[in-house]
């Protein structure tokens, strides 16, 4: 296959798994992918991978605050 192509599609891999680690926010890795931080959104579908990553710690803080 095309190295560019390939070269793409690793970047793209490696920013979904970094930022399903926490490791970078949806805009790094969008930046990283080398794409825009909509087209990342949707290419994590592609990956399974949530938009919204929330520790637990984080979603019950943040039921604490609402109710």
């Amino acid at each position: 296959s095309d190295p560019a192509a390939f070269g793409a599609r690793l970047r793209l891999a490696a920013a979904v798994k970094w930022f399903e680690m926490g490791l970078l926010s949806q805009g790094r890795a969008a930046e990283v992918a080398g794409l825009s931080r909509a087209a990342f959104v949707d290419a994590l579908g592609g990956f399974g991978v949530s938009p919204f990553q929330y520790s637990a710690a984080e979603v019950l803080a943040e039921a604490a605050r609402e109710s």
